[in-house]
């Protein structure tokens, strides 16, 4: 079956000691993650469009403020509205969830991280779930650091090793 989906390079993350990973999926969360009160933070528009031209891009989220479809247009991805988590994790698994790397910052995101082949828990503005840090692989001060790391993913290399 052919994938409708525009290709994409991907990025490797090497990790010593592993076979590394090939992420071709960023499924994001929205609110608290990529937006406070429903608009985007400043610089993460431009960080999106940077990294569309390395992953396939959605945006999954319960829409809180009823924003997200407005705050995203004419960005290069995709936006899937869901109820729960568990929906997020069925999205991951419809992406090839070992080529999905998962950003977020609430409750909701615990099945998408447990999902993903990358999971990537950012603190921010609205705080972050205390049980997502215990199923991430990475944490994160914040958004622009975790999106900042995946454009440049050998700074993952010594984080990551064993």
């Amino acid at each position: 079956m052919n994938d409708p989906r525009p290709p994409v390079p991907g990025i490797r993350v090497e990790v010593p000691g592993t076979p590394g990973l090939l992420l071709t999926e960023l499924l994001v969360d929205f609110s608290g993650t990529l937006a406070l009160d429903g608009l985007v933070l400043p610089g993460v528009a431009e960080a999106l469009v940077s990294l569309s031209a390395m992953l396939r891009i959605t945006v999954a989220t319960a829409d809180t403020f009823g924003r997200a479809r407005e705050a995203l247009a004419g960005l290069p991805l995709n936006i899937r509205t869901v109820e729960c988590g568990e929906e997020k994790a069925e999205i991951v698994r419809a992406l090839g969830a070992e080529q999905v790397v998962a950003v977020g910052n609430g409750s909701n995101d615990v099945a998408m991280f447990k999902a993903a082949g990358f999971s990537v828990a950012v603190l921010g503005p609205e705080g972050t779930a205390a049980g997502l840090l215990t199923v991430a692989d990475l944490v994160t001060p914040d958004v622009h650091v975790a999106l900042d790391l995946l454009l440049h993913p050998r700074r993952l290399k010594a984080t990551l090793r064993a």
